[in-house]
């Protein structure tokens, strides 16, 4: 059975007001229930590193760093990120970031090892991340740091890979990641999203497939079935981050779609299988989730990464077992 490495950051509590509407606790909840259910190993799991402020300026301007470190957010902005700044929002988001540039090292490592190394996954995840609504310059939308922008601008940076693309199935557009990547070819930035929802001035993505209020799982699953694999054929990217959101469920306070949980599952299913069946590594992120009922929330991210641990249980490298 291939290890799936996981990545969390959830000891790095953001201290919120009571009543504060973002579900922090799902973090934590998640992972105790992948352990709990024996979807993955205890050892599998890993506190990440802090990526570096030289870079988060990979993505980020300096002045935006320095605001966010040195705790100099106006109050304006702060609000537009939605979190009271703290010294532990600075330390969560560096690690969420860490997190998912932990995850993509893992999975191009998986990658770079075949058929040797067998026994670890095509895919990582980062059990929390996904935060596309951070800009170079600004945050909102409960996110400091944009996690997959500063791992890809690392890895290009580091020539670890050459070509990326970003699948964003969070029910927001990733206006965030398409406004830094807006002019570089080496990201190919694909968002599945609602027309009508958040944010409410749409950035342009390389690919924007949008839905009207309500569309469930068919509408939806025939959209990825369509541009999925030819974004992968067309870029035939080094890695690919996976933002796996759970925000289209139709119990989602801020979701507006009507996607059920099994719905969500077969979404996760066919972008991975997408991308294994042409060895093709994926860093996954949780991304965004907002349903009054967390349990729901745990279930959905828990499913995601059932089947990242199913797909990858199948055979990776048909080439090299059939020589």
């Amino acid at each position: 059975m291939s290890r799936l490495l996981c990545f969390y950051s959830d000891l790095f509590v953001l201290p919120l007001p009571e009543h504060h509407r973002f579900p922090m606790a799902k973090y934590r909840l998640l992972r105790e229930r992948l352990v709990a259910d024996g979807v993955v190993s205890q050892s599998d799991l890993h506190v990440p590193e802090a990526v570096t402020l030289d870079e988060l300026r990979l993505a980020h301007s300096p002045s935006y760093v320095e605001a966010v470190v040195r705790g100099r957010l106006l109050p304006h902005e702060q609000r537009r990120i939605g979190f009271p700044w703290s010294e532990m929002m600075v330390e969560r988001s560096r690690r969420s970031a860490g997190a998912t540039l932990a995850a993509a090292r893992a999975a191009l490592a998986a990658t770079a090892a075949k058929p040797a190394v067998s026994t670890q996954s095509l895919f990582s995840a980062n059990l929390a991340g996904g935060t596309h609504h951070a800009f170079a310059d600004r945050g909102e939308g409960y996110c400091v740091f944009n996690d997959v922008a500063v791992a890809a601008r690392v890895l290009l940076r580091d020539a670890a890979i050459r070509r990326a693309v970003v699948v964003d199935c969070d029910v927001h557009q990733g206006n965030g990641t398409a406004a830094i990547f807006r002019d570089d070819p080496a990201v190919y930035t694909l968002s599945f999203h609602g027309e009508k929802n958040f944010p409410f001035k749409k950035e342009i993505s390389d690919r924007d497939v949008t839905f009207n209020d309500g569309a469930g799982d068919e509408e939806y699953l025939h959209a990825l079935s369509i541009h999925v694999p030819d974004v992968l054929d067309q870029h035939q990217p080094d890695l690919v981050f996976y933002l796996a959101g759970a925000d289209p469920y139709e119990g989602d306070r801020l979701g507006r779609l009507k996607m059920t949980v099994e719905g969500l599952r077969g979404r996760d299913r066919f972008v991975l299988e997408s991308c294994r069946n042409r060895g093709i590594p994926v860093a996954i992120a949780m991304s965004g989730g907002y349903a009054p009922d967390v349990d729901a929330i745990v279930t959905i991210h828990t499913n995601t990464i059932r089947e990242a641990v199913a797909v990858s249980c199948t055979d990776l490298w048909p080439s090299a077992s059939a020589s």
